[in-house]
């Protein structure tokens, strides 16, 4: 197998019936491109600067070397409308990204690209520029498919200088549209792209060749359409650093 249909190898999640055959359909067919970087949104429905980030993170989404995430945060509910997409777990991922980066910068409408960099979400100029100098993601993710269980695959590294990352499985919404009835965006009918659902530790990388599976039986259960892979470095302290790989597919019939 040639490297550059290794690199095209992405994890397949697609959560509807008739999962095991959409999965070999797909192996079989021509390889997708893996994005080359991994953009992650911070936002609130109760923040009036949100809206224009919320709209441009959807045309990033629209772009295959992308992967957007939209993290609803909920510190903002306090103004008068609680998010209805926020969670704790969402805005504690934002406080770990300020604390690794050591300066607490908290704030939305936030974009951290490949887990590094962090600009506002509403900067296209900056978002650009940030992608524009990134380096390239440097582990690549294997698929290979079981009777029961789709087995994620990543190789050996020495290179990689630090010693751990966690493999994260992400299970996010394409779109989600809400009517805001209170608080500073009053009145409007907002959409969110890839909104995250779900995301939770599956596994420990320590530079070494490893092979995960994930039970075909929880992604048909997934209430959600969309899933992924990151592969993100992790400090002795469980803070987040660089992402080093992802991979995904998006089902586009939702």
């Amino acid at each position: 197998m040639s490297a550059a249909l290794v690199r095209n190898r992405i994890l397949i999640a697609i959560c509807r019936p008739f999962f095991g055959l959409a999965i070999a359909a797909l192996i079989s067919g021509p390889a997708l491109g893996a994005p080359k970087s991994v953009l992650e949104l911070f936002t609130s429905q109760g923040c009036s600067s949100c809206p224009a980030a919320d709209k441009l993170i959807g045309e990033y989404a629209a772009r295959d070397d992308v992967l957007t995430l939209s993290f609803n945060v909920d510190y903002w509910d306090y103004l008068g409308w609680k998010d209805t997409l926020a969670s704790r777990d969402n805005s504690d991922r934002q406080r770990a990204y300020a604390a690794a980066r050591g300066d607490n910068d908290v704030y939305t409408p936030q974009v951290i690209v490949n887990g590094r960099d962090y600009v506002v979400g509403s900067d296209k100029a900056k978002i650009d520029a940030a992608l524009q100098t990134a380096s390239p993601l440097p582990i690549e993710i294997d698929l290979s498919e079981k009777d029961d269980a789709i087995t994620v695959h990543i190789g050996a590294d020495s290179t990689i200088s630090h010693n751990r990352a966690t493999l994260w499985l992400v299970y996010y919404q394409s779109k989600v549209s809400v009517p805001i009835e209170r608080g500073e965006n009053t009145g409007k009918t907002l959409t969110y792209s890839n909104v995250v659902r779900k995301l939770r530790p599956i596994a420990m990388w320590k530079g070494e060749e490893m092979s995960v599976d994930l039970p075909k039986s929880e992604m048909a259960k997934a209430k959600t359409k969309r899933c992924a892979v990151l592969l993100q470095t992790e400090s002795k302290t469980g803070l987040p650093g660089p992402v080093l790989g992802v991979a995904m597919l998006n089902d586009t019939r939702d």
